[in-house]
């Protein structure tokens, strides 16, 4: 069923759900349904749904993963995205949390299924820009991902360490969400576009039918600051050249990556979790070998430990049984 699906495809059976007949639904939400990281997510869903009879994942696409958290945590879903540095925050009430009261005690009842890679950030200005690195957006307009996102913080957070540029002070962070920080960008409205995929990403592929761009990269990503930044759960990663038919840089662009993963509430009992993992990992062949993301798909890296956030027991049984643990 899952061998020939495209990401249109899968973005519609995200937006449709998979709740059928079968005897119990689970929730899961995910980010807007043409990222990457919310296509990995459906594929997941559905071939849990498609390999067990008796339950299936029902997936609403749309939203910040940082808040939907928060409801697994509330009990309201069973299963959404995750990060190392997002539940780390979410555990300390720091950053977006700062406003969150509950959220350490939300943190409590959320836990680890798999990890997976997010994929580059790419930061991408139309071909004939002057923008020739991140060091010359003083002045610009960008978009780095829907505002108290852990996508936009993490952008904002990479390019004040390499530039020094602030987000608000010596440049314009508009405020949108995926659908339309993308739109502003085919239209012309914005300067940078940012979006952290698996290449080649979707959105790329269609700005490169009909326009030229590039992706930029700071001058310098070396010294303390930026090794501090980056910390123990991000790592820095290069976007290869001519990867798009458009793409107009010669080499490599430095860029920065980190890991992002399906998190359960930890209420939810060990056997289902157990079920739900290895159903997935079982039949892992059903995800076509041609999508990028899936190529990426490794069971160690899933059971990997990073951050404070711990596997769900049933998570953990079937790693250990498979020896990924």
């Amino acid at each position: 069923m899952l061998k020939h699906a495209t990401a249109a495809a899968m973005a519609a059976l995200m937006l449709a759900g998979t709740a059928g007949a079968q005897e119990r639904t689970l929730k899961m939400a995910t980010i807007a349904p043409s990222l990457g990281q919310a296509i990995t997510m459906a594929t997941f869903a559905n071939i849990v749904s498609d390999n067990l009879d008796d339950i299936a994942i029902e997936v609403s696409a749309g939203g910040a993963a940082t808040l939907h958290m928060m409801e697994v945590g509330r009990r309201n879903l069973d299963m959404s995205m995750t990060s190392p540095v997002v539940y780390n925050l979410m555990a300390a009430g720091k950053a977006m949390y700062r406003n969150e009261p509950d959220a350490p005690k939300l943190a409590e009842n959320y836990r680890l299924l798999m990890w997976f890679p997010y994929g580059q950030y790419h930061f991408a200005v139309r071909a004939d820009s002057d923008i020739q690195t991140l060091d010359d957006i003083e002045g610009a307009t960008v978009f780095l991902g829907p505002q108290g996102g852990g996508a936009y913080n993490a952008a904002k957070g990479w390019i004040e360490a390499t530039t020094g540029l602030v987000a608000g002070e010596d440049y314009e962070a508009i405020k949108a969400n995926w659908q339309t920080g993308f739109q502003a960008f085919l239209d012309g409205k914005i300067d940078v576009y940012t979006n952290g995929c698996l290449d080649p990403c979707q959105q790329f592929i269609q700005f490169t039918e009909t326009e030229k761009l590039r992706f930029i990269g700071p001058a310098d990503d070396s010294g303390p600051a930026v090794d501090k930044w980056l910390g123990k759960f991000r790592f820095r990663d290069t976007i290869p050249a001519h990867v798009y038919e458009g793409q107009m840089n010669d080499g490599p662009v430095v860029s920065f990556n980190t890991a992002v993963g399906i998190g359960v509430r930890a209420d939810l009992d060990e056997d289902t979790v157990y079920r739900i993992t290895r159903a997935f990992w079982d039949h892992i062949d059903q995800v076509t070998s041609q999508a990028p993301w899936a190529k990426a798909l490794d069971i160690q890296f899933a059971a990997r430990k990073q951050g404070r956030i711990e596997l769900h027991p049933g998570a953990a049984r079937y790693y250990r049984e498979v020896g990924a643990l």
